[in-house]
């Protein structure tokens, strides 16, 4: 019987010692609601977990940039019909102004409201921007949006050319050329012809802004698909399980008592040298 090394009660304070950085372990868990709370949880978990991480802030700050694009091209259509409207009204004024019934005094009253829209139409299109950018004055360049974050740039970006949607008036052709007023009957007819060209370049434009608002909201659908599914893989590697960690701290919980109690029988034992000494 040996009293200097207690090798019962040294085993039984290494078990409980493992036992006690479980319970550890496990509370930090259920109250971080992290698996990975430290390097040592999960080393290779925590890298992939941190560049699923990465990818996640850049892929939902692509769905703001496509949301912000479709805005931009919300702002550009609307530029774009006001312009419309105005060309149809310049229309009626061109088309009241080709007739005879009309002599030139009449047309001259004409061609006031007719250069005024013109003018209208210039300004909506300097006038027309988004955080800074003119959208319909053709100077905007090229308009790139980041919708995904891959590390391949150009699989994620969608350009808009600021060129297809310049509607200023020399542009469309209903200013600065040989007939650009409806003072006469001849200039009214050859306006005519002019500003069907321009509705049909309006057109166009709409046709382009739609063509791009239809992919940038089939863009950002899966940009949100993927932020989801992204979200879910972190979760899976860096979350904790909760009803599993509470199972585990149960049972953590139990040892320790059971430890603690078993190392105090493990100290009694040496006690039992005394009767020796009676």
């Amino acid at each position: 019987m040996r009293i200097n090394t207690n090798v019962a009660a040294m085993n039984t304070l290494r078990v409980l010692a493992g036992t006690d950085q479980a319970v550890t372990r496990s509370i930090g868990r259920l109250s971080s609601g992290f698996r990975i709370n430290r390097a040592a949880d999960d080393a290779a978990g925590l890298a992939i977990a941190n560049q699923l991480r990465a990818d996640l802030g850049a892929m939902r700050q692509a769905t703001r940039n496509a949301e912000q694009a479709n805005s931009l091209l919300q702002v550009a259509e609307g530029g774009a019909t006001g312009i419309q409207n105005i060309l149809v009204r310049m229309k009626e004024l061109a088309s009241q102004a080709s007739s005879d019934n009309v002599d030139d005094t009449g047309r001259g009253r004409i061609d006031i409201e007719f250069q005024e829209l013109v003018l209208e139409i210039d300004r909506i299109a300097d006038s027309t921007e988004f955080s800074g950018t003119v959208l319909l004055d053709g100077g905007a360049g090229t308009l790139d949006f980041i919708v995904g974050a891959s590390s391949t740039i150009a699989n994620d970006t969608i350009s808009i050319t600021g060129a297809n949607l310049d509607l200023t008036t020399a542009t469309l052709g209903v200013s600065g050329g040989a007939n650009d007023d409806v003072l006469t009957k001849a200039d009214a007819q050859a306006m005519l012809g002019l500003i069907d060209t321009a509705i049909t370049a309006v057109s166009d434009v709409f046709a382009e802004v739609g063509a791009k608002q239809n992919r940038i909201e089939i863009a950002l659908t899966q940009a949100r698909i993927t932020v989801e599914n992204t979200a879910a893989a972190e979760s899976v590697i860096r979350d904790a399980d909760m009803a599993a960690e509470f199972t585990e701290l149960t049972k953590n919980q139990i040892l320790a008592q059971s430890g603690i109690s078993v190392l105090a029988q493990a100290n009694a034992q040496a006690q039992s040298v005394l009767s020796l000494l009676q």
